[in-house]
């Protein structure tokens, strides 16, 4: 994990490999960014949609109990939503390292569209 102050906060940038083994423990939140067609496509299994055009930071919930992770598509939506998070006054917040290319690539499970039924099915499983 790379983690970055800002002010008196600390911007964290988690790996995949990371943020796995902390979604399989049920330790963070995992707050996807994308718009809801990219999200409807694939996305991560129990994932948050949080589109980054209705995203607003003072609404988030706190962190006491689960760390809040964001992730896009590449990266760069999340970073700007954390980043954004942090101005509004959060004191640690995180993104994922090469957004749901890099968990697609790293062979992480997720939800995808069979293209043959256009139905929800589970791939890397």
């Amino acid at each position: 994990m790379k983690t970055e102050t800002v002010g008196t906060a600390e911007f964290q940038t988690w790996t995949v490999e990371e943020v796995a083994e902390a979604w399989a423990k049920n330790q963070v939140v995992l707050i996807d960014v994308r718009t809801p067609q990219e999200y409807m496509f694939e996305h991560i299994e129990g994932a948050l949609l949080l589109p980054l055009p209705f995203f607003n930071a003072h609404k988030l919930p706190g962190q006491k109990d689960k760390q809040i992770i964001f992730h896009c598509g590449s990266g760069v939506r999340s970073e700007k939503v954390a980043r954004a998070a942090i101005d509004a006054g959060l004191e640690k917040i995180a993104h994922m390292e090469g957004g749901f290319a890099a968990w697609k690539q790293a062979q992480k499970p997720y939800i995808g569209t069979n293209m043959a039924t256009g139905a929800p099915s589970r791939v890397n499983d």
